[in-house]
C-alpha cells in the first residue's frame, strides 16, 4: 500500500494559453495511463475558460496573472517540478498533439543509460520529408551537428524529457527556453542527450501560433542562435 501512494517521479509540465478545448482530452489521456505520472497545468495568462475549467474538474494547475510567454510559462513549471522533489520533468503539450503513452517510452530510455534529456523523435523510425516544417528539422539537425558533433533527429519535437540536473538549469537560471538552440547550448556543454520514438497527433483544436510566415521566421531565428549566439553563451553547465 505504501508503494501505491508513492509520489511518482515523472511530472508532465503542460504550458497552457487559452487551451480550455483542449485541456479535458489531454488530461484524460494522462489520466488513463497505467505509468505513474503527475501533471501541473501552467495557464499562461489565459483570457478563455482555462482557469474555470481547471476550478470546475480539479485540475493541478499554476495560474500565471500575465503572459509570459513560453519560456516563463516552462520556467514555472520546472521551479514547480524541481522544489517538489520530481526525479524528471516532461515538457508535454496542452493542445493535444502529445501522446500520453510516450512519456515511458522517454523514462526507459531516460534510465537505460542516465541521461540528462530524452527528446521524443518523430525520425528515428522514418526519413524527414519535403514540408515546410521538415526541411526547417533538418537544417536546425545539421546546425547542431555543425556545432556540437551531436546527430539529433527531430531537435524541434517538443516533447522533452529531463533530470533534476537539468530541471536545476531551467528553475534558476536564465535564458533557458524550451527551444532547439538551448537543447544545442547544453549538449555543447557537456549534457548527455538521448531520443526516443514518439507519435505526434494533430492539433485537436485551435490553430498553432506556428503558420507558414512565422515557421519560417522561427527557424532563421534558430539557426542563427545556434549558429552565432550560442557559441559566445557563458555559464558553462
Amino acid at each position: 500500500m505504501e508503494q501505491q501512494n508513492r509520489k511518482p517521479d515523472v511530472l508532465l509540465i503542460i504550458p497552457a494559453y487559452n487551451e480550455a478545448e483542449n485541456l479535458p482530452r489531454v488530461v484524460r489521456d494522462i489520466t488513463s495511463q497505467r505509468f505513474p505520472m503527475d501533471y501541473i497545468i501552467v495557464s499562461d495568462g489565459s483570457t478563455d475558460d482555462t482557469i474555470a475549467l481547471c476550478e470546475r474538474e480539479g485540475y493541478h494547475y499554476i495560474a500565471l496573472p500575465v503572459n509570459l510567454g513560453l519560456s516563463g510559462c516552462f520556467q514555472t513549471g520546472m521551479k514547480y517540478a524541481y522544489r517538489n522533489g520530481y526525479q524528471y520533468a516532461v515538457q508535454f503539450d496542452g493542445d493535444g498533439q502529445h501522446q500520453a503513452v510516450d512519456i515511458e517510452p522517454l523514462y526507459r530510455k531516460m534510465k537505460e543509460d542516465n541521461y540528462d534529456i530524452v527528446l521524443g523523435s518523430r525520425f528515428l523510425e522514418r526519413k524527414k520529408g519535403g514540408s515546410l516544417r521538415e526541411i526547417g528539422s533538418r537544417m536546425i539537425t545539421g546546425a547542431i551537428r555543425m556545432t556540437t558533433g551531436k546527430h539529433i533527429t527531430d531537435p524541434t519535437c517538443g516533447l522533452r524529457m529531463y533530470n533534476r540536473r537539468m530541471m536545476e538549469h531551467f528553475a534558476n537560471r536564465k535564458n533557458y527556453g524550451p527551444e532547439p538552440d538551448t537543447i544545442a547550448y547544453l549538449a555543447k556543454n557537456g549534457a548527455k542527450i538521448g531520443e526516443a520514438p514518439v507519435t505526434i497527433r494533430e492539433r485537436i483544436s485551435g490553430e498553432s501560433y506556428l503558420k507558414p510566415v512565422s515557421a519560417m521566421k522561427y527557424m532563421a531565428r534558430m539557426l542563427v542562435s545556434i549558429l552565432v549566439i550560442q557559441q559566445f553563451r557563458g555559464n558553462k553547465i
